[in-house]
């Protein structure tokens, strides 16, 4: 199983977890992004994401690879569900392997934003009466304010 990676398959946290290297790691942070039943003061019934699977791969790739320069010994990993995903079905499990937890917290809050800044990756949300795109990833992945922004996220 890649470290990155875009899928159809519903996510296994779990597997996802033993891929890393936890040698040496005295932390390991999991954070899932999960469908949630409402947005915005509507019932919402389920998603349907996608992704232009090439340039998303590259830019989990990229973060992960931001993520060392910054945290050098944590060990990341990032995988993104595509698809219908049902209420509670997890879209996005990001996992930190870390000799010390703040690096492993860190980390794992840097990928999630800069995952929704430099990604390409839609969301499609259907609600009772109705559905609606949520814009995707805006920002150029070179824009220095826009890492900038994530890194005071994850380390505030």
């Amino acid at each position: 199983m890649p470290l990155t990676a875009i899928t159809t398959a519903p996510l296994d946290q779990d597997a996802i977890v033993r891929e890393l290297d936890t040698t040496g790691s005295g932390a390991v942070a999991v954070f899932l992004g999960l469908v949630r039943d409402h947005n915005k003061g509507r019932k919402v019934l389920f998603l349907d994401y996608e992704a232009y699977e090439p340039l998303a791969l590259r830019g989990l790739d990229l973060i992960a690879t931001e993520a060392r320069e910054k945290w050098p010994a944590v060990r990341l990993a990032i995988h993104h569900r595509i698809g219908r995903m049902d209420i509670g079905e997890a879209s996005v499990v990001i996992a930190a392997a870390s000799p010390h937890r703040a690096d492993a917290f860190a980390a794992s809050r840097y990928a999630i934003e800069r995952i929704k800044q430099i990604v390409p990756i839609w969301k499609h949300e259907y609600f009772d009466g109705g559905d609606v795109w949520i814009e995707g990833a805006t920002a150029d992945p070179d824009n220095a304010e826009a890492r900038e922004e994530a890194l005071r996220i994850a380390c505030a």
